[in-house]
């Protein structure tokens, strides 16, 4: 039995290929120009010339004055980290046309009996005798091709290998005599961002199956799947926080149409929000108030046919009203999110128990009872802003809404709502009026007969609360709300600006102590910053409220206020000097920092617009500009931050700061050695 197909394996079959293959009639010849292996073997290079008969027009080939095209690769194995790269580009024309090619074998970082296969390619067309186009549609018909081969081929050396009984390829260990060298084992450039991508599992019957998607995911176009591939390794490359799972990557492009740009801006704000909040830990740490366990009608009841977990809220006979004056919004936001993970945590385990993909939920509502008292401002109010949340954070996970006895009064409370539903989700509701739902095309359609409530004429027994009207013995005042440690929805320690192209947020500290220790927490949600620390023995002037005073105005926008310090007059080394090298940082990035200070005075901290530079070098923009132009989708950037001064006495040799006082978001690691001199670290 073969326990492990590790990357000598894929080499093995990979090079199997050559010197030419009958599965790619196009391939012609190969042959080796330079082979090389590291001293400790960990690391063997192949490179070759490759020749190829491209399936192109007579005509074409007569006027380009070719029969064959040539292209040099270059094969890397690296057995320790154990990946395959292979890159190569076209030697034929390459003054006219840039063919260049990237494919990339590597172990799945979660499971590694998986291996990963990422393929892109790029073409580039100067000029071609006035054909461009038709090269151009050559060029992709020749590339769709061989990623269809792709997997046929692995597959057929890998059978060939088990013919010729090759049954175990042991995974390599570096030799005891053999010298230990890093910067042998160390692995070619990071993958760029793949246009086609598939990911392969080797399974126990050694061959390398296309099932890890269909299994856990469900089925993907090669667009999709490049979208998802692109969209994680951007997020490992950028956020340095907790990275979500594929499938809740999913979620956010599938709500945007796999619209890259728009999937990456809503996920970096629901990962920073998440973050914020500490709802990773919600399911750990929230406890239902007994309130609502008494009178909150909703909870969870087994599967429909298709194995999506069922919520059933008999909203019909909760008091919307009594709740919300018994707990407040916060309480009932708190509780609406630990539903809606513990919903994640449900699709999770019905995926293995079911063995295909289950990625959202099925909610059964039932609306008998409800009546004009449902429709109490501030509930409605409280059910728009959490169905707000909700669908900022959680998109894509309401798989069918089954509204059930809607009464005459339904069409009001559907009006005030359903312009705060998304589109795609509103199209996942099916309204029924009366028994209506115990015909054709009613509940039983969606759900076995033997698990339908005995509330709505099933056999199966309810666990659901009846609900009932809150005693008003237990309303608290607005006051008493207020003064809960609960504040998803008040004002958080984190500070929310906009900074924008020309005009910086900064924010003054004051320091009285010349021993102290700044310490500064921040996200960064939109576009790239670049964060300055500045000190200055001159107060700046506060910014005034008339918007008619110029650029050191306060700009107030909906993402946050704008604020500008530095006097335009300030000379920098003058007025004003720089006490932390610049820091640019990428959307995306959480990043932390503290700077015990040297002197006392005013210390400014100040996020700055990043603006690519350009090439000095040439006219021609650079790929590397290019795309971040397209990543930043206006002259706006936004930050989320905390700010704090602490004494070096309670600072404690650590770089704890923040957790030390009111946040328990961020931690700041490693130590400052001596604190009688101006230091910093940043933690990302």
């Amino acid at each position: 039995v073969i326990k492990h197909y590790e990357s000598n394996a894929r080499f093995i079959a990979y090079e199997r290929r050559f010197p030419t293959c009958h599965l790619i009639p196009m391939f012609v010849d190969s042959e080796v120009l330079e082979e090389t292996e590291s001293e400790d073997g960990s690391v063997h290079n192949v490179q070759r010339r490759c020749k190829l008969d491209v399936d192109a027009p007579r005509l074409l080939k007569r006027i380009a004055g070719v029969d064959y095209v040539y292209f040099s690769q270059e094969n890397t194995l690296n057995k320790r980290e154990r990946t395959l790269h292979i890159e190569s580009h076209n030697e034929t024309f390459s003054n006219r046309v840039i063919i260049h090619e990237l494919c990339s074998y590597s172990a799945h970082p979660e499971n590694e009996d998986w291996t990963c296969f990422e393929q892109s390619a790029s073409l580039d067309i100067k000029s071609f005798f006035g054909f461009e186009s038709t090269v151009e549609k050559i060029a992709m018909k020749q590339y769709a091709s061989s990623i269809k081969k792709g997997k046929e081929i692995i597959e057929f050396y890998l059978n060939q290998l088990e013919e010729e009984g090759i049954s175990h390829v042991p995974r390599w260990t570096p030799s005891l005599d053999a010298p230990s060298s890093s910067s042998s084992s160390t692995p070619p450039a990071t993958m760029p961002r793949t246009n086609l991508t598939t990911r392969w599992r080797i399974r126990r019957a050694h061959k390398l199956d296309a099932d890890y998607i269909k299994r856990y995911l469900g089925d993907l176009t090669p667009l999709q799947e490049s979208c998802l591939i692109r969209l994680r390794q951007w997020l490992q490359e950028s956020h340095k926080g907790k990275i979500p799972k594929d499938e809740h990557i999913l979620r956010f492009l599938r709500a945007r149409d796999f619209n890259m740009e728009k999937a990456r801006e809503i996920l970096c704000q629901s990962l920073t929000w998440r973050k914020q909040h500490q709802v990773d830990y919600l399911l750990e740490t929230w406890t239902s108030p007994q309130v609502l366990s008494d009178y909150y009608t909703g909870g969870w009841h087994h599967h429909d046919k298709e194995g999506r977990p069922l919520y059933i809220l008999r909203l019909g006979q909760m008091d919307t009203k009594g709740l919300v004056r018994a707990l407040g919004e916060e309480s009932l936001l708190r509780h609406v999110l630990s539903i809606n993970e513990e919903g994640l945590r449900r699709c999770e385990e019905n995926t293995k128990v079911f063995g295909r993909p289950i990625s959202c939920w099925t909610c059964l509502v039932d609306l008998e009872g409800l009546n004009m008292r449902h429709l109490w401002r501030p509930g409605v109010k409280a059910l728009l802003r959490i169905i707000e949340v909700v669908e900022a954070n959680y998109p894509e996970t309401l798989g069918r809404l089954l509204i059930l006895r809607a009464p005459r009064v339904f069409p009001v409370l559907w009006t005030l709502v359903s312009p705060f539903i998304d589109e795609n989700t509103r199209k996942k509701f099916l309204i029924y009026a009366g028994n209506d739902y115990q015909g054709p095309g009613g509940l039983l359609d969606y759900i076995d007969k033997e698990v339908i409530p005995d509330f709505l004429g099933g056999e199966c027994m309810c666990e659901v609360p009846e609900g009932g009207l809150v005693p008003k013995s237990l309303y608290r005042t607005a006051e008493e709300l207020e003064n809960e440690d609960i504040s998803l929805w008040t004002e958080t320690i984190y500070q929310s600006a906009s900074v924008f192209k020309g005009a910086p947020h900064e924010v003054v500290l004051e320091i009285i102590d010349a021993a102290s220790v700044i310490t500064w927490d921040f996200d960064v949600c939109k576009g790239d910053v670049v964060f300055h620390l500045y000190h200055s023995k001159r107060a700046p002037q506060l910014p005034r409220k008339d918007p008619l005073v110029g650029q050191h105005s306060s700009i107030t926008t909906p993402g946050g206020n704008n604020v500008q310090l530095i006097d335009k007059s300030w000379t920098l080394g003058l007025d004003y000097s720089m006490v932390e090298s610049p820091l640019t940082c990428k959307e995306g990035e959480s990043v932390q920092g503290s700077h015990v200070t040297r002197w006392p005075g005013f210390y400014i901290l100040q996020w700055r617009f990043h603006t690519m530079p350009g090439s000095a070098s040439t006219n021609l923009p650079r790929v590397d500009d290019v795309l971040a132009s397209l990543q930043v989708s206006s002259h706006k950037c936004k930050v989320m931050y905390y700010t704090e001064v602490i004494g070096s006495e309670d600072f404690r040799g650590s770089m704890t700061s923040l957790e030390s006082s009111h946040s328990g978001f961020s931690q700041l690691s490693h130590a400052t050695s001596n604190h009688s001199q101006s230091s910093s670290m940043i933690s990302r």
